[in-house]
């Protein structure tokens, strides 16, 4: 998996958006907010090839979840950015 090139997260008022850089990826109709903790993952990630295990062991080492917890809400994670087009799976 991978975060697309393009995408950018900022801080506007006080939220975490991810903003595309560049027409090819601009889209009035659609805004991403990411929470704190998809936040940390995306800043992680950027610019990396991983897989759904290495985010959620970024989730464990950072908040000392479960693993089978982890997975789970990786994988959600993943396939949000993917649905949102920010991601490719």
């Amino acid at each position: 998996m991978k975060i697309k090139e393009g995408f950018v997260l900022r801080q506007m008022c006080g939220e975490n958006i991810v903003a595309g850089e560049g027409l090819e990826h601009i889209n009035f109709n659609k805004l991403i907010s990411l929470n704190s903790t998809a936040a940390f993952l995306w800043q992680e990630l950027v610019g990396k090839e991983f897989t759904i295990d290495e985010m959620a062991e970024l989730l464990i080492s950072r908040y000392g979840i479960d693993k089978e917890l982890a997975l789970k809400d990786s994988q959600a994670l993943a396939q949000a950015w993917a649905d949102a087009g920010v991601a490719i799976l």
